[in-house]
């Protein structure tokens, strides 16, 4: 008996042996960009006091923009246990995101957000008006059939972005903390949490069944789960106006100038908002030596409507001109078992719409949807065959506004080409004509009817109204050819954005969904 144990413990100890060999191997295995071992740093966790590790939470989010607290809010009040790690919870001073428009709002209704647009200054947008060579239409939101709370909202960003933030930390099962995320945690092709950086610099690690990456546009975790082919067409250079009124109260003012798009619009009672666009194609003017305020001076002021001139050029005289580069990026995910992408850092487009906002909280009801029915998230690989239909559930309200946004970038900005010149008057005029012809390409901005379909069905509308305009009222061979044209940049213009998001997930998303959820769960 003596001899089978003393063989038992021999044995115990060698095979204790093997296996820390084994570990000792696994801590030293390569990493991938982004993507730390999750065995190297479990022992990390020490550092947080034993009530926090009893409570292991459900998600991980990293970062608490407009996304991540939005949907660590609706996580937490679905019951989940959430831990947010956000690198900086000061209240943000961004000059994007400003805008959110009304299908937005209705997503931040469904959400149980409404309230955090009160109380922070923020105005009521009705609709927009467009100006071009000194002629203007104003563009009304179809609102109708809503309730009279329902409307676009304008405000700073960091006000709206600091009550979401409250919003969620107002839960018990939400944990806010501040820390810098410096990789994802990766064991066997899963991803089972996060590397993190305190506030004070001290170096953890939190592990969840779900990572939910929302850091933003300049997102350094977005290589490891996605393609990332991020493009600058151009960069907004931001003012602040005071003491002046809009021409159109409570309405965006979009300036169809040279050479290309210049906003305003109201973000709080005392202050306009104007962002002057810069092509990528047009060097960016220094603002230290001067370049930035002569340029806005002597090429921008004189486009711009008379009742905001004087305003304008005491906003450049005050020096406050600050700018952003505008990126665009399509979805193109690596599902990953373990990980999601959601906001800026999964998907961005142009700006000009005001359509980002909407875009994230849309994809957040849709996400809240596939995850209510589940208990458990811990089956990694189930639950990302799972998710697959995520990216084509979003697909009609994220593709119909991503391509609104960068085909009406083209089409509003000046061109060398006679044909996308006469694009863009048409487009003007189309959208003048009232009825059906500005409510619903408005409808399709505005998040309220985000029907791909009835986009294109518009877009070549603007077209062909255009060829008519041409060819009928004084018909020749040159004016016939030019209509032609304009068939072909209106294709050219709208089908490679199309291709990039994806013809049969925009146009047939049920189907594809179907096709692309398991049957296991």
């Amino acid at each position: 008996m003596e001899s089978e144990y003393l063989m038992g413990r021999i044995m115990a100890s060698l095979l204790g042996f093997v296996l820390l060999y084994r570990l000792t191997a696994n801590k030293k295995a390569t990493t991938s960009r982004g993507v730390a071992r999750y065995e190297k740093l479990e022992s990390s966790e020490n550092g947080i006091d034993q009530a926090e590790k009893d409570k292991k939470p459900d998600v991980i989010i990293v970062g608490a923009g407009v996304a991540g607290s939005a949907l660590a809010y609706t996580l937490g009040k679905d019951g989940r246990n959430v831990h947010v790690i956000e690198r900086d919870l000061t209240e943000p001073d961004r000059i994007v995101g400003e805008l959110l428009q009304p299908g937005g709002y209705l997503k931040l209704i469904e959400l149980g957000l409404q309230d955090c647009v009160e109380d922070i200054d923020a105005q009521q947008v009705f609709g927009y008006a467009l100006y071009k060579g000194g002629r203007s239409t104003k563009l009304s939101y179809p609102l109708q059939s809503f309730d009279s709370n329902v409307s676009g909202r304008s405000f700073h960003n960091g006000r709206f972005i600091q009550r979401m933030r409250e919003k969620a930390a107002s839960l018990t099962n939400v944990r806010l903390e501040q820390g810098t995320v410096t990789s994802l945690l990766e064991a066997n092709g899963t991803i089972k949490g996060v590397q993190y950086k305190t506030k004070t610099g001290q170096e953890l690690a939190a592990s969840a069944p779900l990572t939910i990456v929302c850091d933003g546009c300049f997102s350094n975790l977005r290589r490891s789960l996605c393609n990332a082919k991020v493009e600058i067409p151009s960069c907004f250079v931001a003012l602040i106006l005071e003491n002046c009124e809009l021409p159109y109260q409570n309405h965006g003012h979009v300036i169809l100038a040279d050479p290309s798009p210049i906003l305003f619009y109201r973000i709080s009672s005392s202050e306009i908002r104007c962002l002057v666009d810069i092509p990528v194609s047009q060097k960016l003017p220094s603002i230290s030596n001067g370049e930035m305020a002569n340029y806005l001076k002597s090429i921008v002021a004189p486009q711009i409507p008379h009742e905001l001139f004087d305003a304008f050029i005491s906003a450049i005289n005050k020096g406050s001109i600050r700018t952003m580069p505008n990126r665009s990026m399509p979805a193109a995910p690596h599902p990953t078992p373990g990980a999601l992408l959601l906001g800026d850092a999964f998907n961005m487009r142009h700006p000009l719409t005001g359509g980002g906002m909407t875009v994230a909280l849309s994809d957040i009801v849709v996400l809240r949807n596939l995850l209510r029915p589940l208990h458990d998230l811990s089956d990694a690989s189930g639950l990302c065959e799972y998710l697959k239909s995520f990216y084509t559930l979003r697909k009609p309200v994220a593709s119909t506004i991503n391509t609104l946004a960068g085909a009406l970038y083209k089409v509003f900005s000046a061109s060398h080409d006679p044909a996308q010149d006469e694009m863009r008057r048409a487009c003007f005029d189309y959208l003048s004509l009232g009825g059906v012809f500005s409510s619903g390409p408005i409808a399709l901005l505005s998040g309220l009817n985000p029907q791909p379909l009835s986009l294109v069905m518009h877009f070549f509308a603007v077209a062909v109204y255009g060829v008519g305009r041409l060819v009928f009222t004084l018909p020749s061979a040159k004016r016939i050819w030019m209509g032609a044209r304009m068939i072909s940049v209106a294709s050219r213009i709208i089908f490679p954005i199309i291709r990039v998001e994806g013809a049969q997930h925009m146009f047939f998303p049920k189907v594809m969904a179907k096709y692309c959820r398991p049957l296991a769960l």
